[in-house]
């Protein structure tokens, strides 16, 4: 592993200092609330615009834009981000002004090799969009970072593109996580910036054998910041997962700025779909990996901080039900 320089280290390390603001943002619900956009919709291209422009936001306009999906493997929907959401999100951000655009990725199997699989890559080509393999990345590109207090034996390295991305916008799926990680959605969607064993150490195992995954996961997060998150939620794993599992049909798009708010929002539509125990049992601001990233202050510190928009009937009438299963945990 290459030494971090003092500046590397300065601006990623101590990342958990953000936890020091929870407290006062406790205190402080009623400052100001993290708005979720909620679109009910069969139609992937329609979830896509209508959930972005219910948000109400354009961080990307004249912004280099990298788009992190989830190719963990080439398995169908809801397995992966679905073909037809990325190129719905990649022409939405050029209209938003975008002054480029790239996707990167790190996947399970070899990275190109599942790009291959699920034809995305003259796709992408064709909207002028440039790929990031982070297979490819060279050693100095695979950042160290060591938080305080982190649940992880030495820390961990983040791909360089995505902690220096001018503009970050995540795009990731519903569902369960049969592996430890319970659901797999905004947070989890971010392990695909950590290395496997192609480069070096055994990250990935030491993350799947600890009884701390939940909260390893979270604290991947913390060097980084999305400006967009965009859940496609059209139908989800409500058992097994991530490849494969049982089907749901949810019909659904999320958009939003926070982490914690979007996830804790995808475990109450799944809770409202019936799923297995590990997600209907617990309350939802305790599932470990929303607690340890509240911790963090990656996002949200309960429901109260939410507001949840919408643009019809139909989306207000679903939101009002994820709102109070929300509410009650």
């Amino acid at each position: 592993m290459s030494a971090c320089s003092r500046r590397e280290f300065l601006k990623y390390a101590g990342v958990a200092g953000g936890a020091l603001a929870v407290l006062e943002r406790g205190q402080l619900l009623a400052a100001q609330k993290t708005r979720v956009a909620l679109v009910m919709t069969d139609d992937r291209r329609e979830g896509v615009k209508t959930s972005l422009t219910t948000l109400g936001i354009n961080p990307v306009k004249n912004k280099d834009v990298l788009v992190k999906p989830n190719f963990n493997t080439a398995d169908a929907y809801p397995g992966s981000t679905h073909n037809d959401t990325l190129v719905a999100l990649v022409k939405e951000l050029w209209g938003m002004g975008a002054k480029s655009v790239s996707v990167g990725e790190r996947s399970y199997p070899p990275t190109r090799e599942v790009m291959d699989q699920k034809g995305i890559v003259p796709l992408l080509k064709n909207l002028n969009v440039k790929i990031i393999d982070f297979d490819t990345l060279a050693e100095k590109d695979w950042v160290p970072v060591k938080p305080e207090n982190s649940h992880w034996k030495d820390g961990f390295r983040v791909a360089r593109p995505i902690l220096e991305s001018e503009c970050l916008v995540s795009t990731c799926c519903l569902k369960t996580h049969q592996y430890g990680g319970v659901f797999t959605m905004s947070l989890k969607l971010h392990v695909g910036c950590v290395p496997t064993s192609r480069h070096g150490y055994q990250y990935m195992r030491e993350l799947h054998t600890s009884p701390h995954q939940r909260k390893m996961i979270a604290e991947i997060n913390a060097p980084f910041k999305p400006a967009i998150i965009l859940l496609d939620g059209i139908e989800a794993f409500v058992d097994g997962g991530p490849m494969v599992g049982k089907r749901a049909k949810a019909g659904v798009f999320l958009a939003s700025t926070d982490r914690v708010a979007t996830d804790s929002l995808g475990v109450a539509i799944l809770k409202s779909l019936g799923s297995n125990q590990a997600i209907m049992k617990p309350k939802i601001f305790e599932q470990e990996q929303i607690a340890r990233a509240v911790e963090l202050g990656l996002g949200v510190v309960s429901a109260s901080e939410i507001e949840m928009v919408t643009p019809d009937e139909k989306s207000r009438e679903f939101r009002d039900r994820v709102m109070e299963i929300v509410k009650q945990g």
